[in-house]
Parts: C-alpha cells; structure tokens; sequence
C-alpha cells in the first residue's frame, strides 16, 4: 500500500505542536499531528492559565522573553477575544521583602515594554480603603496594580487544532509516535493507536513537539543518544471556595523569592498557585506533594485573613514544565524561553525539535518553526496567525457583553451562568451547539450541572472528544460541579457515541 506524505508530521498535541500545525496547514502544507493521549492532556492544560509577561522574570534579566511575551498578550486577546480575557492584579507591598522602588521599577518596565495598546497601565493602591485590601491582614498598607491576561488553556489548544484541521490538517489523537526513522530522504513514521493497532506515515520533515517527553521521542522513537536538553518543572496549584469576592487578581511575594497567584475561578471558587519542584521520576504520574501542598497553604495564609486549610482544598493538578537546562540551581530561576533546533543533514530529512517555552509565546514559536522551515528551503509564504482569528472568536475584544446579550436574548431559556459559560468557550460557535433549540429539553439530556447532549456531541464531533475527561476538564471544568453518577452517565454516553477514528482525524469543522 502506497503510504500518504505529509510536508510535516508533528509530534505532540499541546499547544506547540498545535500551534505549529495550525500556522503550517495556513500556509498551505500537508500536515499530520499525533498525540499519545488527548489533546492538551499534559502541562497545556495544567497551567496557571495566564497570557502574561512573566514580571518575576525580569529579576533574571530574561528582557528578551518578557518584551516577547508582552507583545503578545493583546495579540493573543484580539483574535481569541472569548477564551481571552484582562484581568487586574493587587501586589501588595511586603515591607520585609522587595523594596517598593524596586516593585515601581518592575512595573514601569512592564508597563512600556511591549508595546501594550488596550491593557490600562499600573496604578498605586492604598489597601486600607480600596476594596482589594478588604480580604488581606492589615499589615499590608499599601499595593500596586496591572494588567495582564486570563486564558482558557485547554481550550486554546483545542482551537488552534480545529483551525488546523479545518485548513487541512490530520489530527490524530490517543496515537503515539513509536518509531521514526529516515528512509529515502523522508521520514518514515509508526503509530500505535490505544487499542494496539499500527500505522505508518511518511513524511518531509518531523517535528518533535512532544513537550515533557521530548527527550523520551529523540531518544527512543528517533534513537538519537544527545539529547537531555530539558530539565522537568513540576507546578501544582490548588483550587478552593472563593476567597473574595471581587473580579481582581492577587499576586503574592514569598520570602524564598518565588510568587503565588489567588485568581477567581469558574465562578465560585479561587485558584492558587504555582510551585516550581524540579521533577524527578515518571513524567506519566504528576501530582501534587504533600510538601507542595503545605507550602500553597502556607503562603496564601501570611497574606490573607482568613487562612487557608488543607480541609478547604477541592480540587488540584499538576503538570511539568519542560523549560531548558541552562544550569540554573533553582527550579524558579530556570529560563522560560524556548529553544528551536534543527538536524537537517545534507541529504537527510529534517528533523526539528523544540525545548521550553510558555503558553503566552506559542505563537511566535510556531512563527519561528515557520522561519526555520524557511532556511531549510520549504515554501512557507507569509506571516498570518497575527490577525487570524480563532474558531468562534471572531468579534471585537470589547464586544464579548453585546456577544452575551444577543445569546441570551436568543436562547432566553439559558440561566445566566449557561449563556456565559457556552460564550466563553465556543464563543460565536456556542450558536452550533444550540442551534434550534427554544427550551432545555431541545438539548438533550443533562449530564448535571450544564452540561447538556447537544455540547457533548458537538465535542465529540468537532473536538475530538473520546472519555469523560476530555469532557469535563479539558473542553470545559464542568468536572467540578457534576458528582461521580454524573460522571458515569457521560462515559457511558461517550462509550455509545465515539467517532470513528477515521472521522474524528478529520473533525474541526
């Protein structure tokens, strides 16, 4: 049987790979992704969730990656404008740590670094009157604010893999990389699909995209013996009822120079994190430790009121952060930039593989893939992702209230909380799922909370949705709301509706 070849096969469905995916399949390449297990499955969905600068990271002096990064949070929100969002976030001024010169030093700098357009600038704070003050002991009497974003991360790598498939892109999930070896200046590739059947592909040039498990492709998929070019992160956060009632943000200092972020969340409650531990062990087996645990608790409770229990704690995760090993003793100090290396051998078939980076410049990365596929003589045309919208984003970044308005005037028969929710994470394709529909009963049965048929099935036909939790912590956090019989109904649904894996490698429409 004659095997298809693909201009590029990608390894990895977090968000690298499939924001290289999508901006190779909108420039015209065949492309083909494969992912072991579900799409953002690992750290892409595991994140402390913000488009930001970094502002910790200017004390590495890493001015590079934060103007980088800054540049683009609005970029990010112009054409993502309803899984993106600003958010305000209180630092309080710690008279023990940081000196306040050096905070409005930090500040300034993060202020005119990147070019920042919509995002309103800092302010100072006076704690004792303002109401962001209201939830934090009394000892802090004075703070300062800024801008920088919320993003929905899941859900942004989901996005970027039905635009890439809509442009023609294969996407395949569940299917791992097992072997790919150069064979008659082409990549010949093999898979292994979960339920042990194989394929086999070939393709012009490999990308090894494979985040935590970069290092694992080189060495045993590709059999290349130099690689340990990552040094695994580990961040945990924890989740817990809202700690106040306000929409702004907090971030924190600690005294072993690290900082902590309390952010409101799905509604009712509030996300605390992150932890920087160097990981050590099976990269298929992250969770939090007790220590990280007992450290979040900690250090929220110096800043708040009322301290945090571990008793308060209803849901955590975890996820390794696969940043560069440049040598630096600290797991905080560790350099969030990426690296992009080729191995394009006269003669040979490219092979090019990517180490570090953060959510915010996944972007630029895949533009920089782009470039070096470019010095590799590939006709790769124009820049375009830059002005692109994303699937369902398609509206003005200060229209997502009149975006809200419309649906529920509609669909009048959504709570509040649902218009919201649907908005927020399909955005103009929300209209999709709801369709026809005039009252409840019209979307099918309720998996509980609002999770109704007609969302599920959108998801397994256009987001290739296989299991329960694909449903409920990556598509959606509805997994926090719905009991363990609700849970069991949707595996159960799911396991009567899964898509053909022929027809899901083409879902995205």
């Amino acid at each position: 049987m004659t095997l298809k070849t693909f201009d590029l096969f990608v390894i990895g469905g977090g968000i690298n790979g499939c924001g290289i995916a999508r901006d190779a399949a909108g420039r015209g390449l065949s492309v083909c992704l494969a992912e072991m297990g579900d799409l953002a499955s690992a750290t892409s969905s595991n994140s402390t969730k913000l488009i930001h600068g970094g502002l910790r990271y200017l004390e590495h002096y890493e001015f590079k990656l934060v103007r980088k990064a800054l540049r683009e949070r609005e970029v990010l929100w112009r054409i993502a404008p309803h899984i993106v969002r600003p958010l305000r976030f209180t630092l309080p001024h710690h008279p023990g740590l940081r000196p306040a010169w050096l905070i409005r030093l930090g500040l300034f700098l993060y202020d005119h670094l990147g070019g920042r357009e919509l995002l309103p600038g800092t302010r100072k704070v006076d704690m004792m009157r303002d109401d962001v003050g209201a939830p934090l002991q009394t000892i802090f009497k004075e703070g300062f604010e800024y801008s920088d974003c919320w993003v929905d991360d899941a859900r942004l790598v989901i996005l970027n893999a039905v635009d890439a498939a809509a442009r023609g892109a294969q996407i395949l999930v569940r299917t791992k990389v097992i072997s790919a070896r150069r064979e008659d200046g082409l990549w010949l590739i093999s898979t292994q699909n979960v339920d042990g059947t194989e394929q086999s592909f070939r393709a012009k040039i490999l990308v090894n995209a494979a985040g935590p498990w970069v290092d694992e492709v080189l060495t045993q998929a590709v059999a290349k013996n130099d690689a340990s070019k990552v040094r695994l992160v580990r961040g945990s956060h924890i989740v817990v009822p809202k700690m106040f009632d306000h929409d702004g943000c907090y971030i924190f200092q600690n005294s072993d120079g690290r900082i902590l972020f309390a952010i409101p969340y799905e509604d009712s409650f509030t996300l605390v994190g992150t932890t920087d531990v160097d990981h050590i062990g099976d990269s298929n087996d992250i969770r939090i430790s007790d220590d990280e645990v007992d450290y979040l608790c900690r250090s929220v409770s110096a800043y708040f009121k009322q301290p945090l229990e571990r008793s308060d704690i209803v849901w955590t995760y975890s996820a390794v952060r696969p940043l560069i090993d440049d040598g630096k003793a600290q797991a905080q100090a560790a350099t969030r930039d990426y690296h992009i290396q080729a191995d394009a051998a006269q003669g040979q078939a490219p092979l090019i593989s990517v180490f570090g980076g953060k959510i915010t410049t996944y972007r630029r990365l895949a533009e920089e893939v782009m470039t070096v596929l470019a010095a590799l003589e590939v006709p790769v045309g124009s820049t375009w992702t830059e002005t692109a919208s994303l699937p369902g984003g398609e509206f003005e970044v200060g229209e997502f209230s009149s975006q809200l308005k419309q649906i529920e005037d509609d669909y009048s028969f959504l709570t509040p909380r649902h218009a919201h929710r649907l908005l927020r994470q399909y955005g103009t394709r929300a209209r999709v799922i709801l369709g026809d529909a005039t009252a409840y009963a019209d979307l099918g049965q309720c998996f509980g909370s609002d999770l109704y048929e007609a969302e599920v099935r959108y998801q397994v036909e256009r987001e290739w949705v296989m299991q329960a939790d694909d449903a409920i912590w990556r598509r959606t956090k509805e997994g926090l709301n719905l009991s363990p019989a609700d849970k069991e109904r949707l595996e159960e649904f799911l396991l009567n509706h899964r898509m053909p894996r022929e027809q899901a490698a083409r879902a995205g429409g």
